[in-house]
């Protein structure tokens, strides 16, 4: 016969499984409003693994149905962290955070639809889109509104990249009015570094990839570039400083250890030079490309 004190010690774990059951058969009801409330109480308490992702997955779809957003978030946070592989968590959290995206966008149109934020959701509906033109249109107007509002003159920069043919020119332009309107932008000084460095013109580009990797010290992609652009106007001994810190933040990559190779070699480090290669080689060979050369 089980003690009072063991009675009392269970009375927790039996009460949360059968509002675990209450709330999840509500649930499949669709009658949300009075599910919540019993999976909430549950859900703490419960220590069955897979009866809890059921009581969570069915507190997130019933905060989404009835418009719980903090609930919602809450559980899939939840989700994440407790099954964080899961596909059917993973394929909620997409669907329920594009509806939190798409629910924003709409309350930010019913609100405040002559707002810059509005006019430029509208804008990078358009990029997603590929409607180059218009999504140039639409960022000129919100330039109109705000002519120093950091990031426009970045985005259409990028445009102007991403067209065919690419516009350099106007890119380059673009990403300089953006680093004039915002200093601290990494990404404008990396894109307009990437515009030197395919027009061959390393000083330029060493210049703009040293200013990115200063103001963002974890801008991996900076250090390489830079490296590579020290390399290729002959200043390997410059080179070894920013490919060394490349090759710490992403060893797995085989072009920060060929470029690092490169440096190396060329200042007459062999030892070095060749660990790097072995390193290169070892990389390439896990690499989804297989052992491509890095260029």
């Amino acid at each position: 016969m089980l003690s009072s004190a063991q009675v009392s010690s269970k009375a927790p774990a039996v009460a949360a499984l059968s509002s675990a059951e209450r709330g999840i058969s509500l649930a499949a009801k669709g009658r949300c409003r009075e599910a919540l409330p019993a999976l909430k109480k549950a859900a703490s308490h419960l220590a069955d693994k897979q009866l809890k992702y059921r009581v969570v997955m069915s507190t997130a779809r019933c905060a989404m149905s009835l418009d719980q957003t903090e609930t919602a978030v809450e559980a899939l946070l939840e989700l994440n962290r407790e099954f964080p592989h899961d596909p059917d968590v993973l394929y909620s959290t997409t669907h329920f955070y594009s509806e939190l995206a798409s629910r924003a966008a709409q309350e930010l149109a019913a609100t405040a639809p002559a707002s810059h934020q509005a006019e430029q959701l509208e804008a990078e509906a358009f990029e997603s889109q590929g409607n180059w033109d218009q999504a140039i249109a639409q960022y000129k107007r919100i330039l109109d509104q705000e002519p120093k509002l950091a990031g426009i003159h970045y985005r259409m920069g990028r445009i102007f990249l991403s067209k065919s043919p690419a516009d350099a020119d106007r890119a380059k332009a673009e990403f300089n009015q953006e680093v004039k309107i915002d200093p601290d932008n990494a990404s404008a000084e990396f894109m307009l570094g990437e515009i030197a460095r395919q027009a061959g013109q390393w000083d330029e580009a060493i210049g703009h990839f040293s200013q990115a990797s200063k103001l963002d010290e974890g801008f991996q992609e900076a250090y390489l570039a830079l490296g590579m652009s020290l390399n290729s106007a002959g200043k390997f001994s410059d080179a070894i400083t920013p490919l060394r810190s490349y090759v710490k933040m992403q060893p797995g990559d085989p072009a920060g250890h060929y470029q690092l190779a490169t440096a190396y070699a060329r200042t007459g480090q062999k030892p070095e030079a060749e660990r790097e290669m072995a390193l290169q080689r070892e990389a390439s060979a896990k690499s989804p490309q297989g052992a491509q050369t890095p260029k």
